[in-house]
Order: C-alpha cells, then structure tokens, then sequence
C-alpha cells in the first residue's frame, strides 16, 4: 500500500512502523495526512497480522497540529464546509482511537495542538526528553475541540484544565506528570525504549488483545457519536468567531494578535 504523506514499512514481525513524512512542514496535520492516517487505521491498524503500530514523525518535530493553511480555508468555507472538514479530523481521531492493533507513540522534537490529540489516543507513547508540547489552538482564536475528549480520556479533567485553555509549552516531563506520555528517555535512547514496548505484543493472542483493548475504551470515558459530533459542531463555531479570523490572519503575516 502506497502512501504520499507517510512512509509505512511492515517488519517481519507483523509490527507497522508509521511515520509522518512532511518534514518541512513539521508534519502539519494537511486534509492528505488525516485521509491517510484515517486509513492506516482502517487497514493496517485494523489487520489480522499486524501485532503493533509504532507512529512517529520524520524529521525534527513529531507533528505541530494542523495545517494552518487548511485552517484559513475554513474562515471563508461556508458552515455545511467547516463541519465537513472538522469531521474529517475527528474521524481520523476515531480510527486510531479504535484500531484494535496497540498503537505506540514515538514522540520527538515537538507535538502540539493535534499532535498531542495523536499522542492521547496512542495506547502508550514515549517520548524523547527534550521533547516539547502544547495545546496551542486558543493563541489562534480556536480551541482543542475534536482532540478534546482523547485528551480528557488521558488527562482527566482536572490535569487538562492545566494545559487546555492557556496555548502554554510543556516539557516532556510534565507531559508525563499529566500522562500524555508513560515514559521519558534520553533521545538517544527512543527506539529501544519503544522495542520495550512493542516486545510484549509478540508473544500474547492478537485476538485477545484487540478485544481487551475495546473493553477498555468502553470502561472509560463515553467518546461516541453524540460526543464527537458536539465537538465537530464547537470546532466550527470556533472557525466562525472573529478571534479566529483575527488570530490566523495574524500569524501569516507574522504580527502578534492582539489579545498577545
């Protein structure tokens, strides 16, 4: 299967090695990455052979969120527009959410806005210890909304009241204090620390497994229908206020907004 924003290579083992291939935009979360990670999930996530799936970013930065040129065509889209493209996002959270294969996260260089939505639907994820991360949508006149109940599922709420609202930067340690992450290592030490990780699925009923992994979700928090269509609708009512006219415009032409 070819893909033409990720590079995928299947190992020998039956373990999916994902990574998100647009380096020069910081693997930005384009309308073609989340089409494509929606079907990863659909295809070799949800595949009798695959044992695991690593997901990474090539290049410096994990993934910054989503594309803000893809964010400024939501402004001029009309409202029937803006839910489509929202739901396209949410979709993508869904399916990797819901693969039954363990999804592990490699986590390098940066994940912000989206990147740590990905990061909270992952099963587990590591992450390099110069790692950065932020929730950074309100410095746009936006909000975490699609991501917003996988980061609630792995915060609590309590933890992403810490982090959700004020676009501040955290570390990798404090990403692990709010359980983004379950592990901090040196960078050095990324790939072994993931191998850890993926090594237990090698010797368990992949069945069983996938199994366990849907009881587990339909234990925690209720993230259905009702709840991601609610988020799709907030996500485009944020594209509709003028912060968000505001903020974007703002950041392209590289002048702070002025709530900064």
């Amino acid at each position: 299967m070819s893909y033409q924003t990720l590079d995928v290579r299947v190992d020998d083992r039956g373990v999916a090695h994902v990574a998100l291939n647009l380096p020069e935009k910081r693997n930005a979360l384009a309308p073609e990455v989340i089409a494509e990670l929606t079907d990863m999930a659909r295809t070799i996530g949800a595949a009798a052979g695959t044992r695991a799936v690593v997901l990474t970013g090539n290049g410096k930065v994990f993934c910054a969120g989503g594309d803000l040129g893809w964010m400024r065509r939501q402004i001029d889209a009309d409202r029937a527009g803006r839910i489509a493209e929202a739901r396209k996002l949410a979709d993508m959270l869904r399916a990797l959410n819901e693969m039954p294969t363990p999804l592990i996260g490699r986590i390098h260089g940066g994940a912000f806005g989206g990147g740590v939505g990905i990061a909270c639907v992952c099963d587990v994820a590591v992450a390099g210890e110069g790692a950065k991360f932020g929730l950074t949508e309100t410095k746009l006149g936006l909000i975490p909304a699609t991501i917003g109940p996988y980061v609630l599922a792995r915060m609590g709420e309590g933890n992403a009241r810490r982090v959700f609202m004020s676009s501040r930067i955290f570390g990798a340690a404090e990403a692990k204090e709010l359980g983004v992450v379950a592990r901090v290592v040196p960078e050095e030490g990324l790939d072994e620390a993931v191998e850890a990780e993926v090594a237990p699925y090698l010797s368990v009923a992949p069945g069983a497994v996938g199994m366990a992994k849907a009881l587990a979700r339909s234990l925690g928090p209720r993230i259905d229908d009702t709840v991601i269509d609610a988020t799709i609708a907030r996500l485009a009512d944020a594209w509709e206020q003028e912060e968000a006219t505001h903020g974007i415009d703002a950041f392209f032409a590289k002048t702070p907004p002025r709530w900064a």
